[in-house]
């Protein structure tokens, strides 16, 4: 086992081998414009793109003419629904989505307001989940677009995408899903879940940063580009596609085809092997979001009461996790994802999302395990708060109502 230790795979993955081999020759040898339709070069690159395509379309259960390709999920995601507003949207239009969402999501709304659209921010459980009749009664008449993710970024809950996609297929709404964190993870079927549009990025699933996809359903989403220059991408995307790009994250999702399910099998005796060990050797640890059974088997965040993650994280400089808190220099600003869920301010600062991948052994996780033990048993000695706690626990048959009174007021 190596140092440091890689655990922030929902941020982004190392590219696998196989597919930086499948992209190498396109950087060199096979280096055409696959817009080149005069000569062998143009040619070449032009299959690469159409192999790429239909390997994509292949894990989403549809065909490779569906599939436009971006430079990430945020663009993909930016397309859909700008796309959408600027084609089918005038003042008042309503579009639905969540609270829990990415914020490339959430902050392309909030644009799409200035605009004058209405938009419905659902909110969620305890388990990062909406409720499905509070969804049903805010489709009306104007409702345009309802953008839900496919899959949770933080905390890994799962969306029911075939539901949804039931509902507004009948009222005749658009329906997109980010699955970013999804795609390769679950199994996704734009037909049998009636999805229009969705988005995804290669370097979450071992494929290589700076290129993604948005599929389009042929038959009804009309967009208006973002970009211009060419027609390229059915004319929804103009510009050179990046060849080598393309053919990564082709190759990353016939690998997650053909191995993803096995993958995630693994990853969830990992993860829960993780945290077992770590509520084995701490008290206090509180799970965020949906039970280990109903969320991405890749993902586990939990809070430490009484212990700042970033505190924790400067101390474990050897292990890469992330905060449920997204810090700037400046001031911190707790996860709006486990805010949504209920949990306190302090109790957001105290989360560290563990995210495991295709290259995480049990070996890590073992270590990653007994130094969280170790650190925070250590922070949380030094904690005169904590050790109230600890001294009344002896005398209160129940301490959770006594945990989070002083860990709020701490």
């Amino acid at each position: 086992m190596k140092l440091p230790i890689y655990m922030d795979y929902h941020a982004t993955t190392p590219l696998d081998p196989r597919v930086l081999g499948a992209m190498t020759p396109y950087f060199t040898q096979k280096f055409g414009n696959a817009a080149s339709k005069s000569h062998s070069f143009g040619w070449e690159a032009e299959a690469a793109v159409t192999k790429a395509r239909g390997q994509i379309a292949a894990i989403l259960g549809t065909s490779s003419q569906e599939i436009i390709f971006t430079s990430g999920a945020t663009e993909s995601n930016n397309l859909a629904l700008q796309g959408v507003w600027e084609a089918h949207g005038k003042k008042g239009a309503h579009l639905i989505t969540c609270v829990t969402e990415h914020k490339a999501i959430l902050d392309v709304c909030k644009e799409l307001e200035k605009k004058g659209a209405q938009v419905t921010y659902l909110s969620v459980d305890s388990q990062g989940r909406i409720d499905r009749e509070a969804f049903k009664s805010v489709l009306t008449d104007r409702t345009i677009l309802v953008s839900l993710m496919a899959a949770n970024n933080e905390i890994g809950t799962i969306h029911p995408l075939e539901e949804i996609g039931s509902i507004t297929r009948e009222r005749g709404i658009l329906f997109h899903t980010d699955a970013a964190q999804a795609l390769g993870k679950i199994p996704l079927d734009m037909e049998r879940m009636k999805i229009d549009l969705l988005s995804a990025s290669g370097h979450k699933i071992c494929g290589p940063k700076g290129v993604g996809v948005l599929y389009v359903r042929s038959q009804n989403p009309r967009l208006k580009p973002l970009i211009w220059g060419g027609g390229h991408e059915r004319g929804l995307r103009s510009g050179t596609l990046n060849v080598p790009g393309v053919v990564g994250m082709g190759e990353a999702c016939r690998i997650a085809a053909e191995e993803g399910e096995a993958e995630s099998d693994r990853l969830r005796t990992l993860r829960d092997r993780l945290y077992t060990e770590l509520k084995k050797g701490l008290e206090d640890v509180l799970l965020n979001g949906p039970s280990l059974n109903d969320r991405l088997a890749q993902n586990l965040n939990l809070s430490f009461p009484f212990v700042k993650a970033e505190a924790l994280m400067m101390a474990m400089k050897e292990v890469a996790v992330s905060s449920g808190s997204a810090c700037t220099s400046a001031s911190p600003h707790p996860s709006h994802v486990i805010k949504a869920l209920g949990r306190s301010d302090d109790e957001v600062h105290s989360s560290i999302r563990f995210g495991l991948g295709r290259f995480t052994s049990e070996d890590e996780v073992d270590y990653v395990a007994k130094r969280v033990v170790e650190l925070v048993k250590k922070i949380r000695g030094a904690s005169p708060a904590y050790q109230m706690v600890k001294e009344v626990s002896s005398r209160e048959p129940s301490r959770e109502p006594l945990i989070k009174s002083l860990g709020r007021a701490k």
